[in-house]
């Protein structure tokens, strides 16, 4: 019982590294999609669980009118997950910890130029931290999960290194403090769920740009049959403001916006649960997209 839980409901807003390389300074915190197929508002039992998120990304790069730049890039993202429910109650809620260390290879390529091609390498993105997490079980099979979260500014390279052969940074210059709240609908079977964070970053020391705030959501329909789950994610990124130069200026055509759709297949094999889920991107502007898929693996350890 406790293994098909963790499945269903172990969601803690922990994502990471692919989004725009243009709206936001370089990487934006949350991974697109990367909680659809997850209970949003809910914990699984008392306990430690590990999960392994594996994300691979193929990007162009859109204008603010939508149209391609000629910008490719591919991106594969690990990010190992370790929550802890501590069966501690906080104002009546469940109250659980989180810690992600993510790592991501990435690769640009533009239309036209092979000076920088071979430029793909790994890299160290930015440790999150999740101090708080608190999930209400509320009547009518509702759950409701808040959490606060730190990206901290600890990645191998970012804007403002000399990246590897000439690649992108690895990760973020800056801090960033990612509040979140998840709603889900959980009955006999059927998770409808929207996961909702808002991201808003320090400035990067060495380059003094500041990204803008941002809001990020992802969204979950599925029904789970025996060991089988299916239906549909989505998900929606909307950059408040626009971003901040080192001189104090807000730079044009840098707020983003994205959309996408994409379904979901999972199994439960008892200790090991396994979900896959894809999104096709549906609108992109000044930012990056087109494909993801996520291959993400979850199992208590106590």
């Amino acid at each position: 019982m406790k293994t098909k839980a963790c499945a269903a409901v172990l969601a803690m807003g922990v994502a990471t590294a692919a989004g725009s390389v243009s709206a936001t300074e370089l990487w934006d915190p949350h991974l697109r999609g990367v909680e659809s197929g997850l209970a949003a508002g809910a914990l699984p039992p008392e306990g430690v669980y590990f999960m392994l998120n594996n994300y691979f990304a193929t990007f162009k790069q859109y204008t603010p009118g939508d149209t391609k730049s000629g910008m490719k890039l591919d991106a594969i993202v690990e990010v190992p997950i370790l929550l802890w429910n501590t069966g501690i109650k906080v104002l009546g809620a469940d109250y659980a910890v989180a810690i992600a260390q993510p790592f991501d290879h990435t690769e640009i390529a533009i239309e036209g130029n092979s000076a920088i091609e071979g430029n793909g390498h790994w890299g160290r993105f930015n440790t999150y931290l999740v101090p708080v997490i608190l999930s209400w079980a509320l009547p009518y099979d509702l759950h409701v999960k808040g959490s606060f979260g730190v990206w901290l500014d600890n990645a191998s390279s970012s804007p403002g290194d000399e990246p590897s052969r000439g690649g992108v940074g690895a990760g973020n210059g800056f801090t960033t403090f990612e509040p979140g709240l998840g709603i889900s609908w959980l009955h006999d079977g059927w998770n409808v769920s929207a996961q909702i964070y808002y991201d808003t970053s320090t400035r990067n020391d060495k380059t003094g740009y500041q990204s803008g705030d941002q809001i990020a959501v992802d969204y979950t329909f599925t029904k789970t049959i025996d060991q089988w789950t299916f239906g549909m994610g989505a998900f929606q990124l909307n950059q408040l403001e626009k971003d901040t130069a080192r001189n104090g200026s807000k730079v044009s055509g840098s707020v983003s916006q994205s959309y996408g759709l994409g379904p979901i297949l999972g199994y439960d094999f008892g200790p090991v649960s396994l979900q896959a889920t894809y999104n096709h991107y549906l609108l992109t502007r000044n930012d990056v997209g087109d494909n993801v898929l996520n291959i993400r693996a979850v199992a208590p350890l106590y």
